[in-house]
């Protein structure tokens, strides 16, 4: 690719971006959130059409005018976004658009055989072909994924965070495939945010800043990670959490007592303080997702939640909200974001009645919920500043910036965090780590999931280790190191959960 550039209206996203690839390479693609590197791979996908530049496919000039162009000529794609049916069984999505026919008539024991051997090649036999995709957890649905590009004649293969939904376990078999893949002499583009990855998985890498190419090539495992980190920010910024405040926390906020969800987690118990920051640590399975879904009223358990001193009536998100809890879930863009509606919309949708005029009536006065969203905005640093701006178009860090500002219009006692920083740049990652600092500073207390042990053990004050549905562990976070962590969540490689059953909210865990 070649001088590739692309102007949507109001914005040029990228601005004469070069980038190579050889065959049996793993080519790292790197950039902050809103760099470019979404709009370059959707041109590489025949999604969108270049206003200027060239691209050059195996010696020739390539002209991909759609999608279908690219996947005929070799080109697969594996968004972070999965582009999945969930209403459709596995091997219908594995070769949605390309089934095997005679006749116009689908042959659909030998496409399910087809699929089978594509997900034994993948490490996931478990899959079973004919089971609704709607069923399977995140990461099985990430499977299918890659399932589905590899279902094609693939010479280049594009992967956009295929790591987010993956447990550690998981991950060592993707990079397993990708070997295999590139021994074979098929190119992949590797994105992904986390660096570390990076220098396990990638030969070269190239960095966009701002719709720019900043560095093309440079050798992944060779390159400090600092310098990468510099050419993605144009500064210099270490991964450093915010201090702990030195005053004790506050008074209990928050007990749970024998909370139990019969197949996921049992007999759970813990306190938050206010003004304390407790982390959850597990692997896919063990139950973390489940025990927020299930304090905030999502899923109906047995057992007591007692916030403020009040019981929270179980399976009544509704009565959840009302008496000061709030949740960021895992997956911001299906389930805490209406993407087609303003940031001001977002940001006010959980405190609507405060904006009617008369409330009875329900009335909304568009003035006033403005002046707040302006507020709030100002006050989270949203870039760009303009909150009547469609909100899918703002980069994961102010989106997710918007979610945690929907809970602050009204006053909060308790903010459940699940995967705060998922798919969230490295500097966009330090403004939201003082952020959730700066809240529990002010007397709210954070319950904190995340895929990433030095996430929670750099934000959280404390923190409890679930393996199995169980907490196994609990100490301050300044006791345990990674290696602590990793050992006591896989002493046992069991589940929980089935490998079949829909699990929405499910996080990933990564070392």
């Amino acid at each position: 690719m070649r001088g590739i550039v692309k102007q949507f209206p109001g914005v040029r996203a990228l601005n004469g971006v070069d980038l190579d690839v050889r065959a049996g390479e793993v080519h790292c693609l790197l950039g902050q959130n809103g760099a470019g590197k979404s709009t370059l791979i959707k041109i590489l996908a025949g999604a969108h059409q270049p206003d200027e530049g060239t691209i050059t496919f195996a010696g020739e000039e390539a002209r991909l005018t759609g999608p279908t162009a690219a996947i005929r000529l070799g080109i697969s794609t594996m968004y972070q976004e999965l582009d999945l049916v969930d209403g459709l069984s596995v091997t219908e999505n594995v070769f949605l658009g390309h089934e095997p026919a005679t006749w116009g008539f689908s042959r659909r024991s030998e496409a399910d055989r087809a699929t089978s051997e594509l997900l034994q090649r993948l490490g996931h036999g478990e899959i079973r072909p004919r089971t609704e995709v709607g069923r399977l957890s995140p990461a099985h649905k990430q499977i299918v994924s890659m399932a589905r590009a590899l279902s094609h004649s693939t010479r280049l293969i594009i992967m956009d965070e295929p790591s987010a939904a993956l447990a550690h376990d998981e991950v060592d078999n993707l990079f397993r495939v990708i070997r295999d893949l590139t021994s074979q002499g098929v190119a992949v583009i590797y994105i992904s945010h986390r660096l570390e990855e990076i220098r396990e998985i990638g030969d070269r890498v190239t960095v966009l800043k701002d719709g720019r190419t900043v560095a093309v090539g440079l050798p992944a495992k060779e390159t400090p990670t600092s310098q990468i980190v510099s050419l993605m920010t144009g500064r210099n910024v270490e991964y450093v959490f915010p201090p702990r405040s030195s005053a004790p926390p506050g008074e209990e906020i928050l007990r749970v007592e024998n909370l139990t969800l019969p197949g996921r987690f049992e007999n759970v118990s813990f306190t938050v303080r206010a003004g304390e920051i407790v982390g959850l640590a597990g692997l896919v399975g063990s139950g973390r997702s489940e025990i927020l879904e299930t304090i905030y009223g999502a899923r109906k358990g047995s057992g007591r939640v007692v916030l403020d001193g009040r019981a929270v009536r179980p399976g009544s998100t509704t009565r959840a909200v009302r008496m000061g809890m709030g949740l960021a879930p895992e997956e911001r863009k299906a389930q805490a974001l209406l993407l087609d509606h303003s940031v001001a919309q977002n940001i006010t949708l959980a405190s609507m009645s405060r904006y009617t005029r008369p409330r009875w009536l329900g009335w909304l006065d568009r003035r006033s919920e403005l002046a707040e969203a302006e507020r709030l905005s100002k006050a989270l640093d949203i870039r760009p500043p303009d909150p009547l701006r469609a909100i899918r178009t703002l980069s994961g860090g102010n989106q997710q910036k918007a979610v945690l500002g929907r809970w602050l219009a009204e006053d909060r006692k308790l903010l459940l965090l699940d995967e705060p920083t998922r798919g969230v740049d490295v500097g966009a990652r330090a403004e939201l780590y003082a952020l959730v600092r700066k809240l529990a500073d002010d007397g709210i207390g954070v319950l904190l999931v995340s895929s990433e042990v030095p996430e929670v053990l750099g934000l959280a004050d404390r923190v409890l280790v679930v393996r199995e549905g169980r907490i196994v562990h609990e100490a301050p976070a300044e006791d345990l190191d990674e290696h602590r962590v990793l050992d006591l969540v896989m002493v046992s490689t069991g589940s929980a959960s089935g490998a079949d059953e829909a699990n929405p909210l499910e996080g990933a865990f990564h070392d």
